[in-house]
């Protein structure tokens, strides 16, 4: 089991504006961003190791768009082998990886606040408010699906309401239905900062694609530290946890 213990701490808090949310999440970056580039190699690995099973060949089906001569309106995904089944285990693969994303949080929680980091902290979300965090994952998961098959800008303004919700789930050990409310009601109480930080920390989470393709190994774990910094500007330095086995 865990307990929460809180006591007075090292660690720095950003101002609640989109500005001094993304500084702070830079100067978190730089001492963690080791451990978000093995959670990425991980995630990467288990998007490999699908593909494998499901039999779906990415590479194949980007020569066929290829193929089609830039007319992409007829070509149809569902026909490519093993498609289906690839965006199935995809999806599964998301929600199993989300503890994944929370212990990077926690991660970041102790170098902000001078404690000594282990690897094994990477996989915290495994044991702490692990069925939360699965629900929380899938609920979320179902929202930004609808926001996106609408559009695709609705989920720009959606994914703000749900920035604080792994650091809820983590720091306040809430269930899922009570981060989803905490982080909605915060975020749109303050949500132009939300949806600014929300902004920025996607384009620079999506960099590493434009900047130098693999980069994204580097940069896409960005926006869980955004996640930590928001969390720190709007509720403060989160309760240290000491993990007891």
């Amino acid at each position: 089991m865990s307990e929460f213990n809180e006591f007075d701490q090292q660690g720095s808090v950003p101002n609640r504006d989109t500005g001094s949310i993304i500084s702070h999440s830079f100067e978190m970056f730089k001492g963690v961003f080791l451990y978000g580039i093995v959670a990425m190699v991980i995630y990467m690995i288990a998007g490999f190791a699908i593909q494998f099973i499901s039999g779906f060949n990415s590479a194949s089906m980007m020569e066929e768009m290829k193929d089609a001569g830039g007319d992409y309106s007829s070509f149809s995904y569902w026909n490519v082998p093993g498609f289906s089944l690839y965006l199935s285990l995809s999806g599964l693969l998301g929600i199993f990886l989300a503890p994944l994303y929370v212990g990077l949080i926690y991660i970041v929680n102790k170098y902000n606040t001078k404690s000594q980091i282990d690897f094994a902290d990477l996989f915290i979300g495994y044991k702490q408010n692990f069925v939360n965090i699965l629900i929380y994952s899938i609920i979320s998961g179902i929202i930004s699906t609808v926001a996106m098959s609408l559009c695709f800008f609705p989920i720009i303004f959606v994914y703000p309401l749900l920035l604080l919700g792994y650091p809820i789930l983590l720091f306040e050990n809430a269930s899922a239905t009570e981060a989803l409310g905490k982080s909605f009601n915060i975020a749109k109480e303050n949500y132009g900062t939300f949806l600014g930080a929300t902004v920025v920390g996607a384009l620079i989470s999506v960099a590493g694609i434009i900047l130098c393709g693999i980069g994204i190994i580097v940069t896409a774990p960005f926006m869980m530290i955004v996640m930590y910094s928001t969390y720190c500007a709007f509720l403060g330095k989160p309760r240290q946890i000491e993990f007891k086995k």
